[in-house]
């Protein structure tokens, strides 16, 4: 805890900066760097089951990674929310929103009821992140949504 209080301002003004320097939206390079920073240590760990290459510890690696993925969704998303209700904050993140909700219904559509992970549901789960960037983009952008 110590740690993420020290590391965490800066790492947010370092993002900021890469924004800045590359003339991208701070939202879009921490959409894209700040999960993987926080999900360092899933990554480690689902990278060391996937290296064995077997059925079972390739579906408990993508399992480990979907667990993380939607935990941290759902449990930002609640802080997220509750932070805006409490303090009286105006809404302005429904095409974030949106993107988060359709991403996390569309990942339980997937694993729901299977018992193992293909590489295609693995490829297609992948893609599910850029394309909810370009959600976000296309929201905000081209229909005009806070």
């Amino acid at each position: 805890s110590a740690l993420v209080l020290i590391f965490s301002d800066p790492t947010v003004d370092v993002m900021a900066e890469i924004g800045y320097r590359a003339n991208i939206s701070a939202f879009y390079v921490s959409f894209f760097l700040a999960p993987i920073a926080s999900n360092a240590t899933e990554l480690v760990a689902a990278y060391n089951y996937a290296k064995k290459r077997t059925m079972k510890s390739m579906t408990t690696s993508l399992s480990s990674l979907l667990g993380a993925g939607v935990m941290n969704n759902t449990f930002c998303l609640g802080i997220f929310l509750g932070v805006v209700y409490f303090k009286h904050l105006a809404w302005q993140f429904t095409a974030e929103t949106v993107s988060i909700m359709l991403v996390e219904v569309v990942i339980v559509a997937i694993v729901a009821n299977r018992t193992s992970l293909k590489m295609f549901h693995g490829v297609l789960i992948l893609v599910l992140y850029p394309l909810s960037l370009f959600m976000v983009w296309f929201l905000e952008n081209k229909c005009g949504v806070d």
